[in-house]
């Protein structure tokens, strides 16, 4: 049998065959307690007909939340909310029955024209003047809002953020886009501070991005029932390319090429003219609801380190079903969902066994994901920990099937491992090196990813907390969010492995001396 060895990172490794001398014989008796079987065993469960595709706030998602408690229960998981599992948090259900949008006196027509999310709670805007607002962005080396009044205004503002005429970023000076690119929000809020009544802006990716929206964008959504003062989201609105274009004729100003090309030559910031009003008329139907996360919590046996955590998430909502037919959710994210039950027993059993780990581990199913990733940001908003003891987050969503981006089954993509923390992703390649041996893909943590997948799971909520994050995903597939993601499509092999990976990489971050660095301000 040919031998080899090398050193990684302070550790001996020797291939002997496929077995590797010098991992920790603890994590791999723990570790391979999780299996196929009873991950099997859990989604038949859960990705039932019966449970009528568990959509937050409805008699199946409650269902799961309880099915997941009692198995929890059973394996002797203490809760982590004084006694409860469940982590209740207030919804608002809402239904658009009519959306106009009159701007400039043209009439736009919903979802054709302009979308936009439910949650703010005007449903009636009249603005008598529009401000373009140019990319919306305010930052130490370039400032739309520079010598420009938009309290009392519709603000109109392009997505993205401005290059230079070489194609470099101008705020970076580099071909890295900043945060401004990708989050919405963020301009979205600084409109509001600046005083605006409202934002109309620019959807580049209209079609497509319409397309994976228009479910929810028809059925009923949910937002987080915020009834404080000053919490409530200003309206906003995206418009589509010809939509924008036409919007700019009206105002004698030119095409978006046009505006984007002056921007980039442009080294201040020129004074663009207003233009006429918008008039928003909105009727939305309105319900109030609840959810919960389901959470159970192992403390760490090291005295001097148990007060830091490590949240280990999957979400176990759906889309639920119509008359028709029921949207399982077997691989998204009933995969992610079992996978957290294996991982909570093979915790438990090493805490049982006086193998504890040092660190402390938050294990959470949440709700609500598939509408706008609720249950996590509310656990965010209302953390059982302080949020600066969280050592990291590691999001498992959609394991369980391979995209046609691959032959075989494996592999897994990560994201977000590198973003906030290299030593984070450092442990993430080792353990996978040391244990499990798949194919590590990074193609969609890549920032000018169009499809977005690093803001669209539940890791999310703690990145934008600067917590380490790791979002374990297997791509997108024909069944995506249709009634064929059942569980008998389900690869549980290729489950086992990735929780396994998930198990060893958790398992390396709880019982190293330091919790994993953050990346230096650049």
């Amino acid at each position: 049998m040919k031998r080899m060895a090398f050193f990684l990172s302070g550790c001996l490794w020797v291939f002997a065959g496929s077995l590797v001398f010098g991992q920790d014989s603890i994590a791999l008796k723990y570790g391979a307690m999780i299996t196929a079987e009873n991950l099997k065993h859990h989604l038949f469960i859960l990705a039932d007909d019966s449970l009528q595709g568990r959509e937050t706030g409805m008699p199946g998602q409650k269902m799961a939340a309880r099915y997941i408690a009692d198995h929890i229960t059973q394996i002797g998981v203490p809760p982590a909310l004084n006694g409860s599992y469940f982590q209740e948090f207030p919804l608002k259900k809402e239904r658009i029955v009519d959306a106009q949008l009159s701007i400039n006196g043209l009439e736009l027509s919903y979802i054709e024209d302009f979308f936009f999310f439910p949650g703010f709670t005007t449903t009636s805007i009249e603005g008598d003047r529009i401000v373009f607002g140019g990319y919306g962005i305010e930052a130490p080396n370039y400032n739309d809002y520079d010598g420009r009044d938009v309290n009392g205004a519709v603000v109109l503002l392009l997505d993205g953020e401005p290059k230079n005429t070489d194609g470099s970023f101008r705020l970076s000076g580099g071909m890295k886009p900043s945060d401004w690119s990708n989050d919405w929000r963020r301009k979205r809020d600084l409109a509001k501070e600046k005083g605006a009544k409202a934002v109309l802006m620019l959807n580049s990716d209209y079609a497509m991005y319409v397309g994976r929206v228009k479910y929810f964008l028809e059925a009923p959504s949910l937002k987080i029932d915020r009834v404080n003062v000053g919490t409530d989201p200003l309206p906003m609105f995206f418009l589509s390319p010809a939509a924008f274009d036409r919007l700019l004729a009206s105002a004698n100003m030119k095409s978006v090429t046009d505006v984007v090309t002056r921007i980039s030559k442009e080294k201040k910031q020129r004074k663009w003219r207003h233009s006429q009003g918008a008039v928003a008329s909105i009727e939305i139907d309105k319900e109030q609801i609840t959810s919960e996360n389901v959470l159970c919590y192992i403390p760490g046996d090291d005295p001097e380190l148990q007060h830091e955590l490590l949240v280990i998430t999957a979400h176990y909502d759906h889309i639920g079903y119509n008359e028709d037919e029921v949207f399982n959710g077997a691989d998204d994210d009933g995969s992610g969902t079992v996978a957290v039950l294996e991982l909570a027993k093979a915790f438990k059993a090493a805490k049982d066994q006086g193998n504890g780990a040092r660190r402390s581990v938050l294990l959470m199913t949440v709700s609500g994901e598939e509408k706008g990733l609720l249950g996590s940001e509310w656990y965010t908003d209302h953390p059982v920990w302080p949020l600066e003891n969280t050592v990291a987050n590691l999001n498992i969503d959609m394991i369980g099937r391979k995209d046609d981006a691959h032959e075989h089954g494996d592999y897994v993509y990560l994201i977000g491992s590198d973003r906030l923390s290299d030593e984070l992703h450092s442990i993430s390649e080792e353990a996978n090196a040391m244990y499990t041996q798949l194919e590590l893909d990074y193609t969609f943590n890549a920032e000018n990813d169009p499809n977005r997948f690093y803001y669209r799971s539940d890791h999310y909520n703690f990145a934008k907390n600067n917590i380490p994050v790791i979002f374990y995903f297997s791509g997108v597939h024909e069944d995506y969010h249709g009634a064929g993601d059942t569980p008998d499509k389900i690869m549980y092999d290729k489950m086992e492995t990735i929780t396994r990976l998930v198990f060893y990489t958790a398992w390396d971050i709880l019982n190293r001396d330091k919790r994993p660095a953050l990346k230096s301000a650049p």
